[in-house]
């Protein structure tokens, strides 16, 4: 495979509401926040809800989190009057009377269902005094597991009601380098698509979906309950056919294994389909459908094999055979007249499956036995263990097998079971209009062997996660964690030994370096390796028995309650202000009974992440060429602290590094200066004075592009006051002061709103004049002047105004603190101008040798590579863009971006 995509998946509906639909004026989602952060395929997401009683009365607020299937929560906790109130990670028996308790009281407590085919619901609840606020926060963790040669990482948005400070933002950090990244789903069309922006630098990805308020109601499918719908974000890494990406960190390693570029290798498969009366209607007209599709799919060099089953068993054909053209038309004819009647017997037919596969052995090829069945066995050998056995006995681990199970009335954890026990996995197939597609894409999954028989090898590794796999499928990922014996790195040897066709080979790439992750990443890994033990141990669970049994139940409950994951064996116990109840949250099990309930309210999730998604303007800035003592330096200023998690770019956004900048006019300058610096013993610091004040400060500011190409970058010379943002129609507009010192960025930024409302922003306090009211702000608390809403909250001001979403981010350098402006909504009116309302910049290479020559609307333009901070996000990368004049990069005069006044 020529690369491998990658495509995370993350599911987070945040809701919120009283125990019965509550009028939207009796309590307030003041904030709604989604944080996603995914390092090396782990994701870790934080749901953050702020919720305001509105009522003279005290009022029981509802906390209802879905998450997916896949992930475990970690940590939950509310805010209340001052106090943080934390859940408690327990053993399931310990937390059981408490939870037989409660649902006694008829209160609710812990589990509430599965929800749909990816997710399940938690929920929780307190009691909010009349006019008081409650946080509520959540994090749960998850390996996300690579399909189709992609991650998905798929937000659902369903906060039913418009949220004023409502943000969804998604930082992705891929040590192997991220190949492209985009946006799909419902909320990234129409009237939505200008509230994504994306960012992307080689190894780091960021994704921000930041709706207005206005957005939020006249979306497709939004309205006055807000919006309903989903954003995906799809991503591909950079890959090779090496041994793979390997993290080690404080005695832990984690290695991702997916080598591309390799043969596919031919199949024997073998497709055992029930007909029984259960499955007729939709569900045999779905399967005839996908199963036509699944045969047009076959390589000529496969081999297949087709039985229907009842009480009785149907063949097409008693042997495997070719799939050439003339057996696949009889094939398909075939399965167009497959017709629903009879009781079922999954026994015979499985054991009839198995044994056209054990009379077709073919060198170079992979087998497969992939079962469809709606039901429980109802004729024949019904006995669920045995058949099991009668199964296990018959495949003798030479092939795997595939169980996929139609519909909620399925036995899924006898399927589960068989399934694991004969290395394949159990798949549920959802009743829906789409239930072809769900068939014809596990096909999909399975349908390009690449190895078999792979071995993961790592000595002076101990603990270690799966190291066995029958077999490994193109766009797929084998993944395997553990631990370093006495952390000693230089002993430490990975090496995959599989067969590819009819040969052995062996991945131990010498060139490959072990790469050692530092103190930032130690509980990742090691998180990582926890994650994936428990996972692989509560499906040992499900295979033993006896004492075997005893022991890894045993092994994955020590780790659940030491990493504090809810899992099947654990529950959370949430712990409440006194006087009130305690709940448990339980795990709920798939295949298990769902709870039906009426869809609650929700609210949208913030992510604290750095994300980007349109490529916008991005004001950088460096220092270079800065005098020092003693000489001149060159380069980008050094990078400004992190914070754990950051925020991402936006759509326009500007950024921007302050440098002195030194015309070639002026170079006799820097010539004197290094001069006089080698031969006067004059103090340096003069000379940093006397050159600082004949050398004007200039800013550097980022024009980024739709696609992976270099951004644009220019600087802006001088103490200027700069047009940021002009929307006429909005009677919108925004200024801005650059600073005069080293600190890069801008001093104030003034905005205009209407004929009367007037706001000032700097790095401590917000100043609104509306009409003759004038008013400071210092703290954090929502501001709300006519339709402009401001929010402050740590380094970041939060202003929406119509269709127009700004966020302003204060930055600091060496303790002196600047502004930072950030067009996270891109205004729909073409008439908008202004710096930060730039379109993303759209050019073509022309020529490389012996000068980069760029060419912009027909214009040919002379470029140096350089470089720039990218200050619209919160932790700035340095990216390399090509330097020209602010005249090529505004393609006018850069006067028509100065003002005289803010």
């Amino acid at each position: 495979m020529e690369r491998a995509v990658v495509q995370v998946t993350l599911f987070g509906l945040l809701l919120v509401l009283a125990s019965t639909l509550p009028n939207k004026d009796d309590w307030n989602i003041y904030s709604f926040h989604i944080n996603s952060t995914v390092t090396s395929r782990y994701a870790t997401t934080v749901i953050t809800s702020r919720v305001a009683n509105r009522m003279d009365d005290s009022k029981e607020i509802e906390f209802q989190v879905r998450i997916p299937k896949n992930a475990f929560i970690s940590k939950f906790r509310m805010f209340i009057d001052g106090q943080w109130y934390d859940g408690v990670v327990k053993r399931k028996e310990k937390a059981q009377q408490q939870y037989t308790e409660a649902v006694s009281r008829g209160q609710s407590a812990g589990l509430v269902s599965s929800v749909g085919r990816t997710l399940e619901e938690f929920k929780t609840s307190v009691t909010v005094a009349a006019h008081k606020k409650v946080t509520f926060e959540l994090t749960y963790e998850e390996l996300l597991k690579r399909k189709l040669g992609k991650y998905e990482l798929q937000i659902h948005a369903r906060p039913m009601q418009p949220v004023k400070d409502f943000k969804v933002d998604v930082y992705i950090n891929e040590k192997a380098g991220i190949n492209f990244i985009e946006v799909k789903g419902g909320l990234s069309t129409k009237a939505l698509a200008n509230a994504i922006t994306r960012t992307h630098a080689d190894k780091q990805a960021w994704v921000y979906f930041y709706p207005t308020e206005d957005q939020q109601k006249t979306c497709d499918g939004c309205g006055e309950q807000g919006m309903n719908g989903d954003l995906v974000i799809v991503y591909d890494v950079n890959r090779d056919t090496s041994l793979g990406d390997i993290k080690t960190s404080a005695g832990y390693f984690v290695h991702h294994f997916a080598p591309s570029s390799l043969s596919r290798i031919p199949k024997n498969v073998v497709f055992v389909i029930d007909q029984s009366g259960s499955m007729s209607g939709r569900k045999m007209q779905q399967t005839r459908i996908a199963l036509i599709h699944i045969l047009n799919d076959l390589a000529e060099d496969d081999h297949f094999g087709l039985i229907t089953f009842d009480s009785s068993i149907f063949h097409w054909k008693r042997e495997l055979v070719q799939a050439n053209k003339k057996n696949l038309e009889s094939a398909k004819t075939f399965a167009q007249n497959i017709q629903a009647r009879g009781a079922t017997d999954i026994n015979a037919a499985v054991l009839e499956g198995a044994r056209m596969l054990n009379a077709h052995p073919r060198e170079g090829s992979v087998s497969i036995v992939i079962l469809l069945t709606d039901g429980d066995p109802t004729s024949g050998e019904t006995n669920l263990e045995q058949i099991q056995s009668n199964v296990r006995r018959d495949i003798a681990d030479k092939f795997p097998l595939y169980c996929l199970g139609f519909g909620h009335d399925v036995n899924f954890e006898f399927l589960e079971k068989m399934s694991l026990q004969n290395n394949g996995v159990a798949r549920r197939i959802y009743e829906d209009s789409d239930a072809d597609l769900q068939l014809k894409g596990f096909y999909d999954e399975v349908a390009t062997p690449l190895l078999t028989d792979v071995t993961m090898i790592y000595n002076g590794g101990t603990n270690l996660t799966q190291t066995n796999f029958s077999q490994y499928y193109n766009g797929s990922e084998i993944v395997v964690a553990g631990q370093i014996t006495d952390n000693d790195i230089e002993t430490f040897t990975p090496q995959v030994v599989a067969i590819s066709r009819d040969r052995r080979v062996t991945f131990s790439n010498t060139n490959a370096t072990v790469e050692y992750t530092g103190t930032d990443f130690d509980s990742h890994v090691q998180r990582v390796w926890a994650y994936l033990t428990v996972k692989q141990l509560l499906e040992k669970e499900l295979l033993f028995s006896g004492p075997e049994k005893k022991n890894v139940k045993k092994e994955a409950l020590e780790l659940s309650l030491k990493y504090s994951f809810v899992t099947p064996l654990t529950s959370m116990v949430v712990t409440k202000p006194l006087g009130e109840k305690t709940d448990v949250l339980h795990k709920p099990k798939e295949g298990g009974p769902t709870q039906a309930r009426p869809s609650p309210v929700g609210h949208r999730p913030s992510a604290r992440t750095r994300n980007v998604l349109t490529p916008q303007h991005i004001p950088a800035m460096r220092l270079s060429k800065v005098v020092t003592r003693g000489h001149l330096s060159g380069g980008p200023m050094p990078d400004i602290p992190a914070r754990r998690r950051s925020q991402g770019v936006s759509s326009g956004s500007l950024s921007g590094g302050l440098r002195p900048n030194i015309p070639a006019s002026d170079h006799n300058i820097v010539v004197a200066v290094e001069e006089f610096l080698k031969t006067s013993q004059t103090n340096s610091d003069q000379v940093v004075s006397m050159v600082t004040s004949s050398v004007p400060l200039s800013h550097r500011f980022l024009l980024k592009t739709e696609n992976l190409s270099l951004p644009l970058c220019f600087d802006v010379t001088g103490d200027v006051r700069l047009k940021l943002l002009h929307h006429p129609n909005r009677e919108l507009s925004v200024n801005g002061e650059l600073d005069t010192v080293t600190n890069g960025g801008f001093r104030r930024i003034v905005i205009h709103f209407k004929t009367d409302l007037y706001v000032e922003v700097d790095t401590n306090v917000i100043t609104v004049r509306e009409g003759q009211t004038l008013t400071r702000h210092t703290g954090q608390d929502l501001i709300t002047a006519g339709s402009l809403t401001v929010i402050r909250r740590n380094k970041e001001i939060d202003v929406a105004a119509g269709d127009t979403r700004m966020v302003i981010y204060i930055h600091e350098k060496d303790g002196v603190e600047f502004l930072w402006p950030v067009l996270r909504q891109q205004p729909l009116d073409n008439n908008v101008t202004g710096i930060i309302a730039l379109k993303p910049a759209v050019y073509e290479e022309v020529q490389q040798t012996p000068s980069t020559k760029l060419k912009i609307k027909d214009q040919e333009i002379d470029v140096t590579r350089s470089n720039a901070f990218d200050y619209s996000i919160v932790s700035p990368p340095t990216l390399d863009c090509w330097l020209m004049s602010a005249e090529s990069v505004l393609q006018r005069r850069l006067d028509d971006f100065i003002v005289t006044q803010l």
